[in-house]
């Protein structure tokens, strides 16, 4: 007790802390405080041992009562699916280009699509479809390989230039900077500016005009209208997937562009594939 200070005051011991001039008295926690302390304490410890928590290297301790946050999704995922079962059975099988727009089973693909979408397909394309550089506008008319139902659900279902499935589409630019030379390419590109109405060199377009026929009309087309059925692309519009500006279209030419689009039939239901396609198509730049 002689080792204690007392405060004057109060009579009460202190901490042995102080402030300024003020001491911090030693008064014991509440009573109602503190077993609710101890109650949460014991609380935690019956929660961990009744419910999953501890983790483990490659799961977690599963606790005495079974409970699982997934499992309970998944029941919850599974009555949806058992009540939409009739619907979804009916657009999987159904004919994209007859179902009409009243029909149930469009309103609950083009409904279901865009969750589709939102999962599997917004990452790359963007919430709202409208792409980012390299990946392509959806949005609008300008369609590698066509935009109607039937060329959408191919394109989702097999994907594009992947290694994964044998029906995928595949097109191949080669890099041309290994086949001509820098003016020649430079020459190029402003003949390819002034097929899509950019300022252009006049002079060196003119040279571009024979090195594009010589070069690129095959898969491009004479006038740069693009072959869809080689999966090559419009130039004579205003639509680009990775840029028309000098620059770009240099490394374009120099290097070419390979994207790859994953195919998507082996992950999705066919039902699926069929929602993800009414919801693109009727965004407005389905053809």
């Amino acid at each position: 007790m002689a080792d204690k200070d007392i405060d004057q005051v109060t009579g009460t011991d202190t901490t042995g802390h102080e402030w300024d001039g003020i001491k911090e008295l030693n008064n014991p926690l509440p009573r109602w405080w503190l077993w609710t302390f101890y109650g949460t304490v014991v609380w935690g410890l019956a929660y961990t041992v009744a419910f999953p928590a501890w983790p483990l290297v490659n799961s977690a301790t599963a606790g005495l009562l079974g409970y699982s946050t997934r499992a309970e999704v998944a029941e919850q995922i599974a009555a949806v699916d058992a009540q939409n079962a009739e619907v979804a059975q009916r657009l999987a099988t159904a004919d994209l280009a007859t179902l009409a727009p009243d029909d149930p089973a469009h309103r609950y693909g083009v409904a279901g699509g865009a969750s589709v979408f939102a999962a599997h397909c917004s990452q790359c394309h963007g919430s709202g479809a409208a792409g980012a550089k390299g990946y392509p506008n959806l949005l609008d008319d300008d369609w590698l390989w066509g935009g109607d139902l039937e060329a959408i659900a191919y394109t989702v279902r097999h994907g594009i230039r992947n290694e994964v499935d044998p029906d995928a589409r595949w097109s191949e630019m080669p890099a041309f900077g290994e086949i001509l030379e820098d003016g020649e390419i430079a020459a190029t590109v402003e003949y390819v500016r002034q097929l899509s109405g950019q300022d252009h060199d006049a002079g060196l377009a003119g040279q571009g005009a024979v090195l594009f026929e010589e070069q690129c009309s095959a898969c491009h087309g004479e006038a740069g209208e693009g072959i869809r059925d080689l999966g090559a692309p419009r130039l004579s519009d205003a639509i680009w997937l990775y840029g028309g500006d000098r620059e770009t279209l240099t490394q374009t030419i120099t290097y070419s562009r390979f994207g790859v689009m994953p195919p998507w039939g082996a992950r999705l239901d066919e039902d699926e594939i069929k929602a993800v396609t009414l919801y693109l198509h009727q965004l407005g730049g389905g053809e």
